[in-house]
């Protein structure tokens, strides 16, 4: 999209315009991290499903495919920083369309954090001096918890100084993470698969004794916290050449091979763990099969790689999160707005916006110092938090498509005629998962065994406090600057 094309949405280029098709899914692909979030949770989804636990990632994956098919096309139409909240603002004007950006923002940076602790899931394993803080490394210890907050905060000290310091040098590790993950994925599916010690018909029966229905669903909350941020392929538009086109095919693109990649690797991993009874599935998770799979030497190298990782998805994760801030500042839509919408002359990326990811994200952290649930707690709060914003993007689309109100871009990438009921099912789908995901439940919310349930409706009080404090936002928003929507 030229320049000119940009200025027809009401904005002039600021960000420079350098990434190409693969850097642009890059952004996308790197958010899912499928190596960074396959690790952290895929003890959790055994310990709630055992082997059945598979079958949530093909749901999964195909109810996210039909939320990306309509942001594909939303990419298409309007191709600019912030995405979620772009969409929703030329969906449904006024404080329907700017919560929707204000949800997104606050559940990228409860992902940011979420991201950061997953260092504590690989480096103890690779080397025991990470464990700084002493004792159990386990993160539902107490000083595992504590020392995942350390890491994580070191994590994002370092990643706030790379985006600030420009799209080049993010671009630049950004694609040598992703060339290195996609590397690790195939090596491991590979290796997994030949020293598979049963075949692939492990997940047509538990293992163990019987999940249930119960339990089945509540490991959904692995595959869920996988696969959503493929929106982060499009919220780079404005420093992505040709974004009309290359940004719809970058979403489905991160989408689809991370959904693929991820199935494989949980699969695989299923048909070499030495035992699926022993606990260790459940306890340790991946880096258990990959030590066993691959001895002590070579696991512990794969281990780095998958903590370089870590380290590209937290960075990444937080890139998305400054595009939306700045998206939302230059708006007038956030509260210190003219510093949060600078764009430093020098880097060509906006710092104030890079510094407050970090500092939030790092504080979310420190509030939960030591908390042997920190985990499951941010894991399944991200979900619930993003998903509802991913839901307030679909809604209204759906209700435009039902009123003959949206014109797809000519020429682009477009649903046709099968846009209303691809749409219809994203919003089902969507709705049904944040219930999914927000249920009480005491071995998600309250591994202390509190009893407390103000702590099993975390999630919803969550989601709570931020509604209330968004409304207060918008409320006194006195320098809010009016912007002129085109019509759709």
């Amino acid at each position: 999209m030229p320049s000119e094309d940009l200025s027809a949405f009401g904005y002039r280029q600021e960000l420079r315009r350098t990434l190409g098709g693969f850097s642009a899914f890059a952004a996308g692909f790197s958010f899912v991290s499928i190596l960074t979030t396959v690790f952290q949770l895929f003890a959790f989804g055994y310990s709630f499903g055992d082997t059945l636990f598979f079958w949530t990632w093909p749901l999964v994956i195909a109810g996210q495919l039909l939320v990306a098919l309509n942001f594909a096309e939303l990419a298409a139409r309007f191709p600019l920083a912030g995405s979620v909240y772009q969409w929703a603002k030329h969906l449904s004007p006024g404080f329907a369309g700017w919560l929707a950006g204000w949800m997104m923002l606050v559940g990228c940076v409860v992902a940011l954090a979420g991201a950061a602790i997953a260092l504590q899931v690989v480096l103890p394993s690779v080397w025991s001096g990470f464990q700084l803080v002493g004792g159990d490394p386990a993160i539902t210890s107490p000083t595992g918890a504590s020392n995942a907050v350390l890491l994580g905060t070191l994590l994002i000290v370092l990643t706030t100084a790379i985006n600030a310091g420009g799209v080049r040098l993010m671009a630049r590790i950004n694609d040598i993470g992703v060339a290195a993950e996609l590397v690790g994925v195939l090596v491991l599916i590979i290796g997994l698969a030949m020293f598979a010690v049963r075949g692939p018909q492990v997940v047509l029966q538990p293992a163990g004794e019987s999940p249930g229905a119960g339990g089945v669903l509540a490991s959904a909350l692995m595959a869920a916290y996988v696969l959503y941020g493929f929106d982060t392929a499009a919220s780079v538009a404005e420093e992505t050449k040709d974004a009309r086109r290359t940004a719809p095919r970058a979403v489905l693109r991160a989408l689809l091979i991370s959904g693929l990649g991820g199935l494989a690797v949980v699969l695989t991993a299923l048909m070499a763990a030495p035992s699926l009874t022993d606990g260790q599935l459940a306890g340790k998770g991946l880096p258990y099969v990959i030590t066993a799979v691959f001895g002590d030497t070579l696991g512990r190298v794969f281990l780095a790689d998958v903590a370089i990782a870590v380290v590209v998805c937290t960075l990444t994760i937080q890139t998305g999160t400054v595009r939306l801030i700045y998206s939302m500042a230059r708006d007038g839509a956030l509260p210190g707005a003219r510093r949060l919408s600078a764009v430093n002359a020098r880097t060509g990326t906006p710092i104030a916006p890079a510094v407050l990811s970090g500092v939030l994200a790092i504080g979310l952290l420190l509030l939960n110092l030591g908390n042997p649930t920190i985990f499951s707690t941010i894991t399944g709060t991200s979900v619930v938090v993003v998903y509802l914003a991913y839901l307030l993007v679909t809604g209204p689309l759906l209700l435009r498509r039902r009123q003959g109100r949206f014109t797809p871009e000519p020429g682009h990438f477009s649903l046709g005629r099968w846009a209303i009921p691809v749409n219809m099912a994203a919003v089902g789908y969507g709705a049904m998962m944040i219930v999914n995901i927000a249920w009480p439940r005491a071995e998600i919310y309250d591994l202390a065994g509190t009893g407390s349930v103000w702590v099993l409706l975390f999630p919803i009080e969550f989601v709570g406090a931020a509604l209330l404090t968004g409304y207060l936002c918008w409320r006194r928003r006195s320098a809010l600057t009016t912007v002129s929507v085109p019509a759709i």
